[in-house]
């Protein structure tokens, strides 16, 4: 993605934080057990989260007893983030980009779900390998959109709406088609590639709710 995009994209999903928040998947909980398990991660652990939007995957860490510090460089959705983590002891929410935050300390883990990409890349998997103490590990989860054979046809009808606009449309691979995908070169020269997963899970949206995705 040019710079340019990234830059002006990324920011955007604030404009209605509600529709976000309603309409963005959240990942099931199997993936954050794996990820605590993988990443040896113990009660009180501390763990760094780039990009946590409204919550959505800061919760499940915080359930699992984790000292999280989450990043997020929209000032809307870092306050819905705010509100709905206030009842855990252990999280604080930065707002702030991460490539201009400024840490405390290292981590034990840095987790980003569905964030990374929007990271600079000469920072992107730099910076993680910084805040990491000895042994830390570096979690990417990513929601991959499928799409099975029974699905409503206009799945594959929006695809046309995306080209003109400039954007290359296709329909969503089926279920199966779907793989964890290994660790891209770029990152080697600062991580090992110690485990990729898949968990499969379904969300049902309504047109009108995919749309409002886009628009948040």
């Amino acid at each position: 993605m040019p710079d340019t995009d990234r830059l002006g994209l990324r920011g955007g999903y604030g404009r209605d934080a509600a529709a976000f928040d309603r309409t963005r998947p959240v990942c099931p909980p199997q993936l954050f057990t794996g990820l605590v398990r993988l990443a040896g991660l113990t009660p009180g652990d501390r763990v760094l989260e780039i990009g946590c939007g409204t919550g959505q995957g800061t919760i499940p860490l915080a359930e699992r007893g984790l000292a999280v510090t989450a990043v997020e460089l929209d000032p809307a959705l870092a306050r819905l983030a705010t509100a709905r983590l206030a009842r855990f002891g252990q999280v604080e929410v930065i707002t702030s980009s991460f490539e201009d935050w400024t840490p405390d300390g290292s981590f034990d883990a840095v987790v980003a779900v569905n964030s990374l990409h929007w990271v600079d890349p000469a920072q992107r998997y730099a910076k993680p390998a910084r805040l990491l103490r000895p042994g830390g590990a570096l979690a990417v989860a990513e929601c991959r959109w499928s799409t099975p054979d029974d699905a409503d046809p206009f799945w594959a009808d929006v695809q046309a709406d995306y080209r003109a606009v400039g954007f290359a449309g296709a329909p969503p691979p089926p279920p199966e088609a779907i793989q964890p995908e290994p660790l891209p070169p770029e990152a080697r020269a600062f991580f090992e590639d110690l485990a990729a997963r898949r968990y499969p899970f379904t969300v049902t949206y309504s047109p009108e709710d995919y749309l409002a995705n886009l628009a948040s």
